[in-house]
């Protein structure tokens, strides 16, 4: 069976979230025209180069989140450095943060914000 697109995914996605997904995905690859996209972990994600950077976090359910990381596996981290001036990422490990989301309100003040912290990360 093949993989559904990302548009497919969420023509059927049940998720109280969904807009919210749709307005950050459509402002996210707006912002980069190299950036490609599939569903990985049930979710949208966006990659650059082919490699996995930025991946939606949908469940469960009562989660919207935004997961910022190096590919599918540890990458090693010498000579890593992300500076986040905007204070929204908690740091999963010394290569991977996430990003959580509040209300719709939230998203929209914050999304300038997201769309500037993805397009800095996919290029580091």
């Amino acid at each position: 069976m093949a993989q559904p697109t990302v548009e497919e995914f969420l023509a059927t996605l049940d998720h109280p979230r969904v807009a919210d997904v749709r307005r950050l995905r459509a402002a996210i690859m707006a912002s980069d025209a190299d950036l490609t996209e599939h569903v990985k972990w049930r979710a949208p994600s966006f990659c650059s180069k082919g490699v996995d950077r930025v991946t939606f976090r949908l469940f469960p359910a009562d989660h919207l989140q935004l997961v910022f990381h190096r590919g599918a596996k540890p990458e090693e981290t010498a000579g890593f450095e992300f500076g986040d001036d905007t204070g929204l990422l908690r740091w999963a490990d010394s290569d991977r943060a996430v990003l959580t989301l509040g209300d719709s309100a939230d998203v929209a003040a914050k999304e300038a914000a997201i769309v500037a912290l993805v397009e800095r990360w996919v290029r580091v």
